[in-house]
């Protein structure tokens, strides 16, 4: 029978499958997005610089998105910056005005089912690749949130990329605009858990649906609050094992 556990006994296993749930550091609160790196590949002869992002990879449900956006120059958007660090109302009204002024832009997905067997680090990479292999023209540089991608193209990861770099930063809201909007569709499929709210994330209202209702198909099986599922019926509240 689980027992639960002490706070902070964690499992190294369970600490590599469940990301931090999505938000800011303090460190990308204090960081400036800017189009130093972009200026930095242009003074190296690079021209289409693409910047990729993803969104979801924390999430305990459906799929993970990816976008690559290749910014133009002289066609600046005022108010790009890390999505996490916009309303939606604000994602949005720049989504919409990246995808137009854009050189080049494009959105991607793997399911569920692909980041359990994957993994979800190899996933986010996969979903990247997927994006940058629309675009068109092709960058011939790549700008990448924290990561590098299976690409035949010079490319530099970049930590905390959402909050220091524009292309990156445009990226990451078309991802999370694009996936944010699929979640809206899964919530109508499976209302009782509040994806609309929440995301898939695993906040307390969505561990509170899986102790009730148990996983869906389309929840990410390898991910320890999952694997729970109905187990966690067996605890009261306050007695939940500790697996985020």
């Amino acid at each position: 029978m689980l027992r639960p556990r002490r706070r902070g006994a964690r499992s190294e296993l369970e600490r590599a499958e469940i990301p931090p749930p999505a938000g800011e550091t303090p460190l990308a609160r204090t960081l400036r997005c800017t189009r130093h790196f972009e200026t930095l590949a242009r003074a190296l002869g690079f021209s289409r610089i693409a910047g990729l992002d993803e969104a979801g990879r924390g999430s305990l449900f459906g799929p993970l998105y990816a976008a690559a956006v290749v910014l133009c120059a002289d066609r600046p958007i005022r108010g790009i910056r890390d999505s996490k660090q916009l309303e939606a109302e604000e994602r949005e009204e720049l989504a919409a005005r990246i995808q137009t002024r854009a050189e080049a832009w494009a959105v991607a997905s793997v399911e569920a089912h692909e980041v359990d067997r994957f993994n979800v680090y190899q996933a986010s990479r996969l979903a990247m690749k997927k994006a940058v292999d629309q675009l068109f023209p092709a960058p011939d540089y790549l700008l990448v949130d924290a990561l590098t991608v299976d690409y035949a193209a010079p490319q530099r990861a970049l930590i905390h990329g959402d909050a220091r770099c524009r292309s990156i930063a445009a990226a990451s809201i078309l991802a999370k605009v694009a996936r944010d909007r699929r979640m809206q569709e899964w919530d109508a499929v499976y209302p009782q858990y509040g994806f609309r709210r929440h995301k898939g994330y695993a906040t307390p209202e969505h561990l509170h649906a899986l102790r009730v209702f148990g996983p869906t198909p389309e929840h990410r099986a390898t991910f320890a609050p999952v694997r729970l599922g109905n187990q966690l019926a067996l605890f009261p509240e306050d007695e939940v094992p500790e697996c985020h």
